[in-house]
C-alpha cells in the first residue's frame, strides 16, 4: 500500500496540468504549488526507496569491515580465505592451499566468523 501511495501521488498532483480550457487554469500560483509538490514527492520518493537504503547498507558494510578479526573467512571479489594479518587499508587472506594474499578491504562482501582453530591456522 505504501508503494501505491508514491506511485499514485505525482500523477494526481499533474492530473490537471494535462485538462485543457479555462477551468484547468485557475491561476499560475497553483501551477507552481502542483510543481512544487510533485518535485517535492519525488525527492522523497528516492529518499526512502534509493537512498536511504543504500546508507543503511554502507553502513553496515562498514561496520562489519572494522570488526574483522584474525580467523576469519572472507569473501573479497569471489575469492575465499582466511584472514591472516590486518593491516590499514588492506588484509592478507590465506587460501586453502597455503599461499597469502593481499587484498583491500573495501572488496570484503561477506565475513564469517572463525573460531580459534581458524585463528591459529591463520598463522
Amino acid at each position: 500500500m505504501f508503494k501505491k501511495l508514491f506511485f499514485g501521488l505525482p500523477l494526481m498532483a499533474t492530473a490537471s496540468l494535462f485538462a485543457e480550457g479555462e477551468a484547468a487554469q485557475p491561476g499560475r500560483s497553483g501551477n507552481l504549488i502542483q510543481t512544487l509538490v510533485t518535485i517535492g514527492v519525488a525527492v522523497l520518493f528516492f529518499y526512502f526507496l534509493l537512498w536511504r537504503p543504500e546508507q543503511k547498507r554502507r553502513k553496515a558494510m562498514e561496520k562489519q569491515r572494522s570488526s574483522l578479526k584474525k580467523g576469519d573467512r572472507v569473501t573479497a571479489m569471489g575469492i575465499i580465505g582466511t584472514v591472516s594479518k590486518i593491516q590499514d587499508t588492506s588484509i592478507i587472506l590465506r587460501m586453502v592451499d597455503g599461499a597469502k594474499i593481499e587484498v583491500l578491504k573495501a572488496a570484503i562482501t561477506d565475513v564469517q566468523p572463525g573460531t580459534e582453530e581458524d585463528a591459529n591456522k591463520a598463522d
